[in-house]
């Protein structure tokens, strides 16, 4: 499936059970709600998704599940996070052969790789793979910037087209948009700049607090794009205390007690994650449930 990289793309969570197995009847459930709120695609496997505890046999029932439900009503995009170029070869391989449409790379897992490895693991993979490429550039939480000059010797190969955006650093769309143009589409990957990224041109929004709540993600994008800026700002910092719960190192918990909040989700994380305790959970459960009362009405976006 041809896409374009734009819109909004839910890094969705991965639901397991009790018993710690994957719950596809609530994947599909929130699946469906994305969709159905006008997502552009689908992001699997991200650190949303506990892709680091999955097993290959997961990743693959997951990627064909989402695959098979999306039909072709969106894409359905995989992340690559692992800690050997070949491994990420063989991820990227894998990727075609279950139906995804596009990747999002992460450099390099564990080991902090120099500039020139970092550029070479990206090149090699895509020499090796048909799919489309969104590199993930995350130095707050992965340390290893993907600056523009990296990105200078990783444009030549076309299926490098996208980056997700999560440096933190607000001006670093404009550079990138005055370095390449339309040549690197920007997804911002960072909840709480979003609307501040599309403004001065982002094309597009990896999200997570959507995985909660897809409709009023969806409706920012929109309005945004459509010019109605302060219907998206209205919207937008209704959302803010919410979106922050993106912003921490229990983002997982966070934003499953909050599709507990929303009924499309259950709390059920992956050991050695376990969910919230004490004064910390009832901090986010107050987010939400605040967040839950003063919900807005949403404007009608899909016909934006």
């Amino acid at each position: 499936m041809n896409f374009e990289w734009k819109g909004v793309m839910p890094a969705v969570t991965t639901k397991f059970d009790e018993n710690d197995n994957l719950d596809l009847d609530m994947f599909t459930k929130n699946i469906e709600a994305q969709i159905n709120a006008g997502v552009d695609a689908l992001v699997l496997g991200g650190t949303l998704g506990e892709a680091s505890t999955l097993t290959p046999n997961e990743k693959k029932l997951l990627t064909e599940h989402t695959v098979k439900i999306a039909g072709s009503r969106v894409p359905v995009i995989l992340n690559i996070a692992e800690q050997s170029t070949n491994d990420a070869i063989k991820a990227a391989q894998n990727a075609e052969k279950y139906g995804a449409s596009g990747l999002m790379m992460l450099p390099p897992m564990r080991y902090k790789s120099t500039d020139h490895e970092t550029v070479v693991y990206f090149k090699t993979v895509a020499q090796n793979t048909e799919l489309p490429i969104m590199i993930y550039n995350n130095p707050v939480d992965y340390k290893i910037e993907v600056t523009l000059s990296m990105f200078e010797e990783l444009l030549p190969l076309k299926n490098i087209q996208a980056v997700k955006e999560s440096t933190r650093d607000i001006t670093n769309v404009t550079r990138i948009k005055n370095a390449f143009g339309e040549r690197l589409k920007v997804l911002c990957g960072v909840d709480t700049l979003a609307l501040e990224s599309m403004l001065v041109g982002a094309e597009g929004w990896v999200a997570g607090l959507v995985c909660a709540f897809p409709a009023e993600t969806v409706a920012i994008y929109r309005l945004a794009k459509a010019g109605r800026i302060q219907e998206a700002i209205d919207i937008y910092r209704w959302f803010m205390p919410l979106l922050e719960l993106d912003i921490s190192p229990q983002l997982v918990q966070n934003i499953k007690l909050a599709e507990v909040g929303t009924g499309i989700g259950t709390e059920y994380v992956r050991a050695p994650r376990l969910p919230l305790q004490g004064v910390e959970r009832q901090r986010v459960l107050k987010i939400i449930q605040e967040g839950l009362k003063s919900r807005p009405t949403l404007p009608d976006y899909k016909n934006l």
